[in-house]
């Protein structure tokens, strides 16, 4: 693996002079403090063929004010051993001035129909506005053919797809599933502070969202009822809910009747249950799409030890 440090070694590792192109280039951003989610898009990459760059650049035009940029895990080395590890060919580690040149003054604002709701609502739009700047930013430089971005947070990946799609529009934006630990909870780089008790805590969001997906699935009952349900079951483990919504998936807009959309095998096209709650320190985001009968189980959930068994049967069908 290449690590590289400047736009002038990027293209240079990515596009040498004189050599001729050894097939696609695969995209993975990330903002480092690594764990096997990101490096399951890293091997989703890598599946594709060609070459896979990755980016660590802690980008603070996404942070707002009281928010944890000072505070986001940091660890270059480890980053470094665990992309190499995965297959990555070239690691990209940008300096402030190659993202944000000096005189940089262009924002890349956000769909707002997509921005207004969930984590645009409680984080405001200048959230979105500061990833899809960012990038859009490393998109220009790095130039890929393909990205890979997570479905953990499904709404940034819906908001990235759209601006992909009207600025990039030769740019394959590929989704891939949540992975999650042993007990559920979704791999994110804020678990890492996550005192015993939170984590303790934080158990309880999967298990509400399976629980919520599951009722809603069959139509049992009120959806009102079964939200106003899970929400009580996480504050009585002590977290504070920010949203405990269902949404349909492609354009984020309110689902009354779940279960009448809830048959197509593709989670693309399901509507979702969207969670955010927050530990004393931590904010957790999480999201499950809505399937009939037990589908959603072999097509919706990954434990980090199941990713590379679904991979691999992937690849043989």
């Amino acid at each position: 693996m290449i690590t590289v440090r400047s736009q002038s070694e990027l293209e240079e590792a990515i596009r040498p002079t004189g050599m001729a192109s050894n097939g696609p280039i695969g995209f993975v951003p990330t903002m480092g403090s690594l764990h096997q989610g990101h490096l399951s898009l890293v091997r989703s990459s890598v599946a594709e063929g060609g070459m896979t760059v990755a980016s660590v650049f802690v980008n603070p035009t996404q942070f707002g004010p009281g928010e944890d940029f000072d505070a986001y895990p940091r660890d270059e080395a480890t980053d470094s051993e665990l992309l190499e590890s995965a297959g990555c060919d070239v690691l990209f580690l940008p300096r402030f001035e190659d993202v944000y040149p000096e005189g940089f003054a262009t924002t890349v604002l956000a769909d707002r129909s997509l921005t207004g709701v969930l984590c645009g609502r409680s984080r405001g739009d200048s959230h979105f506005d500061g990833v899809t700047t960012v990038v859009a930013r490393l998109f220009g430089l790095v130039r890929p053919d393909f990205a890979c971005f997570g479905e953990k947070d499904w709404q940034q990946l819906r908001i990235v797809t759209r601006m992909a799609s009207d600025l990039h529009p030769s740019l394959r934006i590929i989704p891939c599933p949540t992975v999650r630990e042993p007990d559920g909870l979704a791999m994110s780089s804020r678990n890492a502070n996550l005192s015993d008790a939170e984590r303790s805590q934080a158990a309880a969001l999967p298990a509400a969202l399976r629980s919520l997906a599951d009722a809603a699935s069959q139509g049992e009952g009120n959806p009102a009822v079964a939200l106003g349900a899970a929400s009580a079951r996480l504050n009585e483990a002590g977290l504070e809910v920010d949203y405990l919504e269902i949404r349909h998936a492609d354009d984020l807009t309110s689902c009354a009747d779940p279960a009448r959309h809830s048959c197509d095998a593709d989670p693309a096209h399901l509507p979702r249950v969207f969670v955010a709650a927050r530990t004393e320190r931590t904010r957790l985001i999480d999201n499950e799409p809505i399937f009939t009968g037990s589908t959603r189980f072999r097509t919706s959930h990954q434990t980090a030890k199941g990713a590379a068994t679904a991979r691999r049967a992937a690849s043989t069908t």
